[in-house]
């Protein structure tokens, strides 16, 4: 694909306005608070875009509607619209205990629940998974869309997606990010509908895209299928799901640094709003490439970016990039600054220095950030192997090694005040194992029913060990901000239109 002049103009421009409000809005970050959670001030607006910038990535663009072209089909937005109702829950329930204990991390909160070996164990797997799953995940991912529309080696692309990320996170910490997001989540939205409206005009229309796919644009899948199966939709799914939007520190950083309980839960809410938009943005243009070309797909990971090779006409082309670039840039961006608060405040501070200065706290977010960065794009290369099975199926089932645990951790210590440390410790070192081997005993059923099996067999034995060994009092979490902690009855009405909405295109598409 050749640039336009006009189209070098839009990109150059698109990045050189974002990294330069990063820049400008994050020039005063003086201390830990301010670097990782942005001093505690983000608005709603702020926080609704950088979670969506920050989610829909080319993990999506490349790898849901890679899904979407193979054999899932429509099935796979179960994950984003499932996801958004999932998110509503969360601000509903689970952000109002998160804000009350004024934490910086999800490992955080598992100290004052359990002990703070719990805070060290969940620490040390989520950085696991970030640097050698979901960072290089999108590094790679990143790479391959680069690779793919514009011919750019493979390896160089990775790098650049790395740096460009790596630059304004370094310098700004999580305010660069979510003022990076407020326009690469806008731009990306945007991109993902124009590219849909093209794809309808060279299929012919609505009805003659309905007509061709008929048999991809299912919500509900046969109990036996090997990746999506109607029985996941009962319990499986609920668990990434939960896991992702709830407990995973890239998602709810940014809800963490809100100014109070009502902007985050409305953050949350017009999140929420644009997750319905992916089944048209993201899925749709990947079961088009199928219907436009076929064999020449090669994998169904390039579907996305050859339907924007083929269709997206001269003048426009910069923008597109710019938003596909911009939407793995912003999720990087969040992950790395993630990772780096993970490392700063759960391992470094919590267990090799607790005395560090904010000076030095802000130093070595920095410098894992960069070293975080090195090391996903030395493993991205790798996963150009055809046995990982596409980059969302991947991320996913690597996942499902810590997912189970955690959110089995912090649901059961939610309901029940008297589960002590054991069920806690015991459910975050027992899923890696458990999981492991029904991986190897059941590897031939879908994954997300191996999660549901794992978090199942977590849970009773949480219940055991509680009722066995209950602690003496029940656990009281701390109250170290004073937030109003009522949600209020927009946050309500909303939620509520949103799961009306899920529900109803399920029943459309069922």
């Amino acid at each position: 694909m050749q640039l336009s002049l006009w189209d070098i103009t839009i990109f150059t421009a698109f990045f050189a306005l974002v990294v330069g409000i990063s820049f400008y809005k994050s020039r005063r970050e003086e201390s830990s608070e301010d670097y990782f959670l942005a001093g505690r001030g983000l608005k709603w607006w702020l926080i609704g875009f950088s979670i969506v910038a920050a989610n829909l990535s080319t993990e999506q663009f490349v790898g849901m509607a890679g899904s979407g072209a193979g054999n899932v089909g429509l099935a796979v937005a179960g994950y984003q619209l499932l996801g958004a109702v999932t998110i509503v829950i969360v601000a509903l329930f689970f952000l109002p205990r998160f804000l009350k204990a004024g934490i910086y991390t999800m490992p955080e909160y598992l100290e004052y629940r359990y002990n703070s070996r719990a805070r060290g164990i969940m620490a040390f797997y989520t950085m696991v998974i970030y640097v050698a799953v979901t960072i290089t995940a999108v590094i790679y991912s990143g790479g391959l869309t680069l690779h793919t529309i514009f011919d750019l080696p493979l390896g160089w692309a990775v790098w650049l997606v790395g740096l460009i990320a790596a630059l304004y996170t370094t310098w700004g910490g999580l305010k660069a990010v979510v003022w990076a997001d407020l326009f690469q989540g806008s731009g990306l939205l945007i991109g993902g509908i124009l590219t849909v409206v093209l794809g309808f005009i060279a299929v012919g229309g609505i009805p003659s895209f309905l007509a061709a796919n008929a048999d991809r644009l299912h919500m509900v899948l046969p109990a036996d299928h090997p990746e999506l199966p109607w029985t996941a939709l009962v319990i499986g799914l609920w668990i990434p799901n939960f896991y992702y939007c709830g407990l995973n520190q890239f998602i709810v950083q940014r809800t963490l640094g809100a100014e109070s309980l009502k902007q985050g839960q409305m953050g949350i809410i017009l999140a929420a709003g644009l997750w319905l938009l992916v089944p048209f943005a993201i899925v749709f243009p990947g079961i088009m490439a199928v219907q436009l070309y076929g064999d020449r797909l090669g994998t169904a990971d390039m579907a996305y970016p050859l339907l924007v090779r083929n269709l997206i006409p001269g003048g426009l082309r910069g923008f597109i990039f710019a938003a596909l670039a911009g939407a793995v840039i912003s999720s990087l961006a969040s992950m790395l600054n993630s990772a780096a608060t993970i490392f700063t405040m759960d391992l470094y501070k919590r267990h090799w220095k607790p005395h560090a200065t904010q000076p030095q706290l802000i130093a070595i977010g920095r410098l894992m950030t960069v070293l975080f960065v090195i090391i996903g794009c030395l493993i991205a290369l790798q996963l150009n192997n055809p046995k990982f099975k596409g980059i969302f199926h991947y991320i996913q089932e690597f996942q499902g090694y810590i997912s189970p645990g955690i959110l089995a951790a912090f649901v059961f210590g939610f309901l029940f005040k008297r589960a002590p440390v054991s069920a806690g410790v015991g459910a975050l070192v027992a899923c890696v194992p458990i999981y492991g081997l029904l991986q190897l005993l059941l590897g031939h059923i879908a994954f997300l029913n191996r999660m549901a099996i794992t978090f199942g067999i977590l849970v009773l034995g949480m219940g055991l060990l509680t009722w066995l060994r209950p602690r003496d009092e029940p656990c009281c979490m701390p109250v170290r901000l004073d937030f109003d902690l009522k949600p209020s009855p927009l946050v309500l009405v909303l939620g509520t239109m949103i799961i009306l909405a899920v529900a109803v295109f399920y029943v459309i598409f069922w």
